[in-house]
């Protein structure tokens, strides 16, 4: 049985990625901010028979990610996905920056994946994999502005766990990149490309065949590489 944790897990692609799992019958750690915040997470460990528990884990605060990684113990960890996120700032950024939201960005979803990373690896061994959900925002290849907080927070990640990758790769563990789509979640509204039930599918299926002599390639939840 495989063992997957999944930060974000209480919503949105998080949520979807852990329903996934439980159906194919494998064992998910779900790594939430608040815990008893996401009804239906609840109701998919309440039916899980065991194979799904919950644990607080505030991504931005290292202690609170350092408990959530005592908290599981001895436990091996197959698939780390690491998927929690905010939108950040919409507003016009260049004019008027609130940096209050722009350093939320950075500590959640540049400094988070790390402090996960950090806490967690000794529950990797060779063949475990580190699947970052990131963006299309994130590469030079995209044709607009905006959204300075958010893409300077998946640029700086993107370029994070490729170093990760590198250093990680004498141990046998594996990090991919993955933009997820345009997905109807909290984040990406009603009106996005794809449903969660879609990315999350994909997104599982790139974290099956993800291989060693990949690790830290950039590809879009469909299994296309993601040119930078």
């Amino acid at each position: 049985m495989t063992t997957v944790a999944i930060t974000g897990a209480g919503r949105g692609i998080g949520l979807e990625l852990a329903r996934q799992h439980l159906a194919a019958g494998d064992s998910v750690l779900a790594l939430v901010r608040n815990p008893k915040g996401s009804p239906a997470l609840a109701a998919l460990a309440g039916g899980s028979g065991g194979r799904l528990a919950i644990h607080a884990c505030d991504v931005a605060n290292t202690a609170s990610v350092e408990a959530a990684a005592k908290a599981i113990g001895e436990t091996r960890i197959d698939i780390l996905y690491n998927v929690a996120g905010v939108t950040g700032t919409i507003a016009p950024e260049l004019e008027a920056t609130d940096w209050a939201s722009f350093d939320e960005a950075i500590e959640i979803m540049l400094k988070g994946p790390l402090r996960v990373l950090n806490a967690f690896l000794p529950k990797l061994a060779a063949g475990a994999k580190v699947m970052n959900i990131t963006s299309q925002l994130a590469a030079s290849t995209w044709p607009y502005g905006g959204f300075y907080a958010y893409v300077a927070a998946k640029a700086g990640l993107n370029r994070l766990m490729r170093s990760a990758a590198i250093d990680l790769k004498p141990r046998g563990i594996i990090v991919g990149l993955i933009h997820p789509g345009y997905v109807q979640t909290d984040m990406g509204g009603p009106g996005a490309d794809i449903t969660p039930v879609e990315s999350a599918v994909g997104i599982r299926k790139l974290a099956r065949e993800w291989t060693l002599d990949r690790s830290g390639d950039f590809h879009r939840w469909n299994g296309e590489a993601h040119p930078w």
